[in-house]
């Protein structure tokens, strides 16, 4: 039988969060990882006999109590770099990935972060090319507000708004949603809920729980192997099993 700090972690999925894959020089946000980095990183779950894959896939297996060997791979903010820097690697390694994207701010760039650099996102037709090659595109709202700090109408624009026009986009329905800066409460949490998304993932959900709650751990370029093992050891102690998986 399994100790039990090893049945609870196996309880809790894990899933990383990456954001842009590029050059890492300027990163005042340590929200980039190189090319070679990711490769690294992605060589280091297999070599742990694990798989990084969708969301979608992820929970399709945790919900009938299999894929224990799988990890989540998240994509925030819909970078253009995704296609030509992360995907390559991700095909390397035969993984497949979740993007979360921003409909508002299709073309454009992360105004977000005031301290730069400016990153180009993906337009339409590149979120078109990566749900082609097999990737899942999901919702990280329509212009990366802090959803725990919007009024009524910007929360359902941002949540509701934004799922109707990536199902326009891809013509398909929009199953994934991601808080901007990894931030939820309550509120929040019911409003990606009541626009119809199956899951939601945030990064510490603090007291929430279930599937529109899902914890992530953030993956940056100094997590070398070591402090990945260390991430992916501490990720299911310090979080409580999930509602609704197995």
């Amino acid at each position: 039988m399994a100790a039990p700090d090893n049945r609870r972690r196996s309880s809790v999925p894990w899933v990383a969060m990456y954001h842009s894959v590029n050059d890492c020089t300027e990163d005042p946000y340590r929200i980039t990882v190189t090319p070679e980095r990711l490769d690294k990183q992605l060589t280091w779950l297999r070599r742990r006999g694990l798989h990084g894959v969708s969301m979608a896939r992820l929970l399709a297996a945790r919900a009938e109590g299999r894929g224990h060997d799988l990890v989540g791979l998240t994509f925030d903010d819909g970078y253009a770099d995704f296609l030509t820097e992360a995907l390559p690697v991700l095909r390397r390694h035969r993984c497949t990935a979740t993007l979360f994207v921003l409909p508002g701010r299709l073309g454009g760039d992360n105004a977000w972060d005031p301290l730069g650099p400016r990153k180009p996102l993906l337009t339409a037709d590149g979120i078109r090319r990566a749900a082609d090659e097999g990737v899942e595109i999901g919702s990280h709202g329509l212009t990366h507000v802090d959803l725990t700090k919007a009024d009524d109408l910007t929360l359902k624009k941002e949540t509701v708004d934004s799922r109707a026009a990536l199902s326009a986009l891809l013509g398909t329905e929009i199953d994934g949603f991601c808080y901007p800066y990894g931030t939820i409460d309550r509120r929040a949490m019911d409003a990606v809920r009541e626009a119809g998304y199956g899951y939601g993932c945030a990064i510490d959900p603090g007291e929430l729980n279930g599937l529109h709650a899902l914890p992530r751990v953030h993956i940056g370029q100094d997590d070398n192997t070591l402090r990945l093992f260390l991430k992916y050891r501490l990720h299911g102690l310090r979080r409580r099993p999930v509602e609704g998986l197995r």
